[in-house]
């Protein structure tokens, strides 16, 4: 890595220092009086399985950056291969070389080790080896993350290594947070940092209820002051990795001045200039490995006085790759090759996953679920995961989009309950209570509709057509969906109360890579811009 320049980011501001003048704890802790130190934070969030680069594409806003419909719109600036862990393996060593392993410590704020083919072939394994090799502190639990189960998930913590935690996950059996302690103290010159993690509150609207028995998920509100009474009492600095998104993440800041330094998670925004909110400071690293946040905080006699950040953009142009780390991916990989580089189709221009609009490559699943079922109207969840299909479409970028099990189902609604689902997708997204956000936008095909943000919570949803024709609201209409959003996934209540429901005896991404390999050929749908967006 060519450190000493500042490396191609897609937003302003690369380096920020601030001096700070919060009231701080004053924790007798011996030998840091009139004491002026640095200690390092590194930190990841959303890696979401995805250990090898991608290639973005100029000026599109992907699942990756946020898309038009998110509170915050970032695009890349070159189309050029981006992350993944070899070359993240790189940017670290280079800095705990220049800053000394013993002041650096490497986080993550969650949704690590899942989301991709390698990962379901490993059940989470591939990606914890890779973060033990690179010598990981802490992992802040996201939705995600139980994603093969609550015994799997403790599993790979003791393949790990190192702590995963989450103070506002309990254990239903024990009444007490996942895993024990849902914070770590480490002391480091002097000075002790404590790092508190919390999970998503929503995170059992987001997957599969079987995989999450015997778990609550609560607030992070409703637990933080009881946690942070013991913390303080404990540490100089209080450090949270948060997986809750960075709206909850502000609500966080304001209510808990205790605070000094939350690094989000779960809402894939690049937050490289400090946000400050009372006595608290918020940053972001964007998601799947494509970013590396660098936190130097400054220290004099145990108290933060400043901090510097230094996000650095991953691109494979600036970085080398880390021979320990390429080696290690290699050898993962090798078991699965047949699965993981068979070339399925070919995308003749670039298909985005979009996550608060419309999503082109979800509209195409769409359109293929119709199509061989013949549905009227093709509904699937909005997910903030995926990559943008360009050129060879391998299984395992396919699984990159859709990398989870559920089969696909087939049912009727009647017209008033389709607008009822369209009603409830626009409550996920702006809900009176931000805490009640989950998902991204419903992504659906065959059914036209204006969603107005700036009507009451209920009335969003007008001039709704299936097909060309007006909804009736006594009609039933038929659906092809799939199993998650017959359980009630981010809210669709309305979808399990259908008739008719039939089972169909196939996974959704099985579909997708058969159809796929029919098709050979795969572009964008025609029939996008369904929906029209009023803010």
């Amino acid at each position: 890595m060519r450190r000493g320049k500042l490396l191609k980011m897609v937003s302003m501001g690369v380096i920020f220092a601030i001096v700070t003048s919060c009231g701080q704890r004053n924790i007798a802790t011996s030998g840091n009086r009139g004491k002026q130190q640095t200690i390092t934070l590194l930190h990841t969030n959303d890696i979401h399985g995805n250990y090898m680069p991608f290639l973005t594409t100029t000026g599109s806003a992907t699942s990756q950056t946020g898309d038009a419909g998110r509170d915050t719109l970032i695009t890349f600036k070159q189309q050029a291969e981006i992350g993944g862990f070899a070359v993240l393996a790189t940017a670290v060593k280079e800095i705990r070389k220049s800053k000394g392993d013993e002041n650096v410590l490497l986080l993550d704020s969650g949704d690590a080790f899942g989301d991709d083919l390698l990962g379901n072939l490993t059940r989470g394994e591939a990606v914890i080896r890779m973060m033990k090799k690179l010598g990981y502190n802490y992992l802040s639990l996201g939705n995600h993350d139980f994603d093969y189960g609550r015994e799997r998930t403790e599993e790979l913590m003791k393949i790990a290594g190192f702590p995963f935690g989450a103070a506002n996950i309990r254990d239903k059996r024990t009444g007490k947070s996942i895993f024990g302690n849902p914070y770590l103290i480490k002391e480091i010159g002097g000075t002790k940092i404590a790092i508190l993690s919390l999970g998503y509150h929503n995170t059992d609207l987001t997957g599969n209820s079987e995989n999450m028995k015997d778990l609550e998920f609560l607030r992070g509100n409703e637990v933080l002051k009881e946690v942070l009474l013991e913390v303080k009492e404990q540490a100089d600095i209080i450090i949270l990795l948060s997986h809750q998104g960075t709206a909850v993440d502000r609500l966080t800041a304001e209510e808990f001045s205790e605070i000094d330094l939350i690094l989000g998670g779960h809402s894939h925004d690049l937050i490289s200039k400090p946000e400050k909110i009372n006595n608290t400071y918020m940053v972001q690293a964007l998601s799947d490995a494509a970013a590396l946040g660098e936190i130097d905080l400054e220290i004099t006699d145990g108290k933060l006085t400043g901090i510097k950040a230094n996000h650095q953009l991953l691109w494979l142009s600036d970085f080398e790759k880390d021979g320990e780390m390429e080696n290690l991916i290699k050898e993962l990989r090798a078991p699965h090759l047949v699965h993981l580089e068979e070339v399925i189709a070919t995308a003749t221009e670039v298909i985005d996953r979009q996550y608060k609009t419309e999503s082109s490559f979800d509209k195409f699943v769409g359109n293929l679920l119709r199509k061989e079922y013949e549905a009227e109207i093709a509904f699937l969840p909005g997910v903030g995961y995926g990559i943008s299909l360009q050129g060879d479409i391998t299984r395992e970028d396919l699984y990159r989009l859709i990398p989870h099990p559920p089969k696909i189902v087939t049912l009727s609604l009647t017209g008033k309950q389709v607008k009822a689902t369209l009603e409830q997708t626009a409550t996920n997204q702006k809900p009176g209570d931000k805490y009640e956000v989950v998902g991204g936008l419903l992504q659906s095909s065959g059914v036209s509709y204006t969603l107005d943000y700036s009507k009451s919570v209920g009335n969003r949803i007008t001039a709704v057509q299936v097909n060309g024709k007006d909804l009736d609201l006594e009609k039933e209409y038929k659906i092809v969906t799939h199993s998650g959003m017959l359980k009630g996934l981010h809210r669709y209540n309305e979808i399990g109360k259908g008739k008719n429901i039939d089972r169909k005896d196939i996974q959704l991404n099985e579909f997708v890579t058969e159809k796929f390999r029919e098709l050979k050929d795969i572009s964008n749908p025609e029939n996008m811009k369904e929906i029209k967006f009023i803010k």
